[in-house]
């Protein structure tokens, strides 16, 4: 009988050294009789040499176009940009079920290839929870992110290159000194706090020095009345950590931020859900990503207010790559171990109806 496979594809984003299998699931997969075949990669948190200690086999970089097409891909986030037709299954994160930017040419490859796409921001357990997410590191690292801009911003400058941290200690110390010492003193507002990714916002604040007073945790309750609301303004940091579904009122706009003239407290909005190209936005003053290298974009305000920077990285988490990757793949392993039953599994088989859904989808607006 031949062994269930897991092909660990490198990833080609910018600065993204986290891994979907890190080597300890790896182990534990092939303990429980799958072959692990792991491309090699220069840029990942985990060096070959750990996937091959624990007995998966390498191969080259980037050489998963020619793999057999029967063996899963699996990898973390999209593809690069292409045409080329899709003919393996993939699990990963796609960002085209949510009518992202260029989400039908991402399902068209699919479609093209006669490819599968499990896309793992929608692999839901019987209550409808992600089984496996890397929100409480988002959260963690953009509040992370806000303080340092914040920073940079009372210095007079603008945010330089964000480099990843080798465990949270360091991430906790570098922040805690760029702002003084603590942050004591220092004010935020998070809305979606009692998610995971709320709350790891919530506690990097706690630990870099954030008097509890002086951390608005904000959910559904807070937000009921809908936006906009002022009270973003009365902050120093705004984190957005909402999973966002539907259309809602804004939560800020250029108008409000105008409105509140010179003496605008907030300087720093971190939208860690990152919805930029989502047509139901809420936080509607930027429209681009940024990235590690250039972790900020301005607002663009009349020339008499002060800055407002915005922070809207997509993979935040890779600031931890360790420590984030390893919760998230001992999350996804109980997964992992029913993909063979993928025909059956609940799990497997709702994300199989969910992707044949969003290609009807693609094909009528093709």
């Amino acid at each position: 009988m031949t062994r269930p496979t897991f092909w660990l594809r490198c990833e080609k984003k910018e600065f993204e050294k986290r891994a979907a299998l890190t080597p300890t699931t790896a182990r534990k997969l092939i303990d429980a009789g799958f072959e692990i075949i792991v491309e090699r990669d220069e840029q990942r948190i985990f060096d070959d040499s750990e996937y091959e200690a624990v007995g998966c086999k390498l191969v080259e970089n980037n050489s998963w176009p020619s793999a057999p097409k029967e063996i899963p891909i699996i990898g973390l986030k999209e593809l690069p940009v292409s045409t080329d037709p899709l003919p393996h299954t993939h699990i990963q994160f796609a960002h085209c079920y949510k009518n992202q930017a260029g989400w039908a040419d991402i399902l068209s490859r699919f479609q093209r290839g006669n490819g599968t796409l499990y896309d793992l921001e929608f692999l839901e357990d019987a209550n409808g929870r992600r089984v496996a997410a890397f929100g409480f590191h988002a959260g963690f690292a953009g509040a992370a992110a806000g303080a340092l801009a914040l920073a940079a911003e009372r210095r007079g400058k603008k945010l330089g290159q964000l480099n990843p941290y080798a465990n949270e200690a360091a991430m906790i110390e570098d922040v805690k000194k760029a702002l003084g010492g603590s942050g004591m003193g220092v004010k935020a507002l998070v809305i979606g706090a009692l998610g995971r990714c709320g709350r790891g916002a919530v506690d990097l604040f706690k630990k870099i020095g954030l008097e509890d007073d002086d951390i608005l945790k904000w959910d559904m309750a807070e937000t009921a009345k809908g936006g906009p609301f002022e009270e973003i303004l009365d902050v120093d940091i705004f984190i957005n950590c909402i999973y966002l579904s539907s259309k809602i009122p804004s939560f800020i706009t250029r108008d409000t931020i105008s409105a509140a003239g010179k003496g605008r407290r907030l300087k720093v909005v971190v939208d860690v859900s990152c919805d930029t190209t989502n047509p139901f936005n809420p936080i509607p003053i930027y429209t681009i990503n940024t990235t590690f290298s250039e972790p900020t974009v301005g607002v663009d305000l009349p020339s008499d207010l002060p800055p407002l920077s915005v922070i809207s990285i997509d993979h935040l988490p890779t600031l931890l790559p360790r420590e984030s990757s390893e919760q998230f793949s001992a999350d996804l392993l109980p997964s992992l171990l029913e993909f063979p039953s993928r025909d059956t599994a609940r799990l497997w088989t709702d994300a199989h109806n969910l992707f044949q859904k969003k290609l009807g989808e693609a094909k009528a607006v093709a």
